[in-house]
């Protein structure tokens, strides 16, 4: 092949187009968990989280909502993945080595926000929130009181004890989570989030009729399973409720990812090692809402 400007073109925009086609096919799970803040600067500002409007009944002046001195701010980092192509490979027209490259450019662009939120997930019993303690805490400071969104609970079916003691005991400490007016935050967790060790458990407690001891099962069809094997412990849970605007974690896209590259032949790169390059690049990062929204075990027991 003859290379010149066209042909590089054609060229990049047959892997632009390969790439395009994995990044829409990628699987992706983040939006049952997450909810999407677009950035617009370097960093986003999250310490309106500190104290979110509710509506009362308006008798007198209105009460307004003044922001806690808490500040919780999640700055965006970059992000890339790069491939070089061999000049030798585009004048011998062998550039269907670089189809599989261009794919997975693609898959992996697509899966950024997976990563980064289920990194958050991961980080959320060392990581803070808006209230300057750990997502998942035992002292969320409320109207003076500490209140805890985590334990050290097992996900068991195996007995209906175990189940309370855990799942159970889970759902009805969020459910009690009120605001700093003593009123109910109606918390309606409907996610269990699990890693693959965890799976089977999880799956056997929301969907069978009894449980392992021949009990019947109250937590039949009270959540949907989500199954990430970026859950990096095989012991942690999380009980999530995703039913509000507000979701338990974010997602906040800078620059989404975008397929890049450098064709310039009179560039060091290509001049001197026959190399052009393609790849993706973005601009993102991920934290947290509200904490009250998720609960998280350890599972340690």
């Amino acid at each position: 092949m003859l290379i010149n400007k066209a042909a590089l073109s054609a060229v990049f925009l047959a892997l632009k187009t390969t790439f395009n086609k994995a990044f829409i096919a990628a699987p992706s799970t983040w939006q049952k968990i997450a909810m999407e803040v677009p950035s617009n600067s370097g960093q986003n500002d999250y310490t309106w989280l500190s104290n979110f409007p509710k509506m009362r009944r308006w008798i007198g002046a209105k009460v307004v909502k003044a922001l806690e001195a808490y500040k919780y701010v999640v700055v965006n980092e970059d992000f890339e993945a790069t491939v070089e192509v061999d000049r030798n490979h585009i004048e011998d027209d062998q550039l269907g080595i670089y189809q599989p490259q261009a794919q997975m450019a693609g898959f992996s662009a697509a899966q950024l926000p997976d990563e980064l939120v289920y990194e958050a997930v991961n980080g959320g019993f060392a990581k803070l929130c808006y209230d300057g303690q750990y997502f998942f805490d035992t002292d969320h400071p409320v109207a003076g009181a500490s209140v805890s969104n985590t334990s050290t609970a097992v996900l068991s079916n195996a007995t209906l004890a175990l189940a309370q003691a855990g799942y159970g005991a889970a759902r009805t400490a969020m459910k009690k989570f009120k605001d700093e007016d003593g009123r109910s935050l109606n918390i309606s967790p409907n996610v269990l989030l699990v890693g693959a060790a965890l799976e089977d458990t999880a799956r056997m407690l929301l969907t069978n009729d009894k449980l392992a001891d021949d009990k019947p099962n109250p937590y039949k069809g009270t959540a949907e399973l989500v199954v990430d094997t970026r859950i990096e412990s095989d012991t942690a849970w999380f009980l999530l409720d995703t039913t509000k605007p507000v979701k338990p974690f974010v997602y906040q896209p800078r620059k989404k990812p975008v397929f890049v590259s450098q064709t310039n032949p009179e560039s060091e790169d290509v001049f001197n090692l026959k190399k052009y390059k393609f790849g993706a690049e973005a601009r993102a990062a991920a934290g947290y809402g509200f904490w009250q929204l998720g609960f998280g075990s350890t599972g340690a027991g």
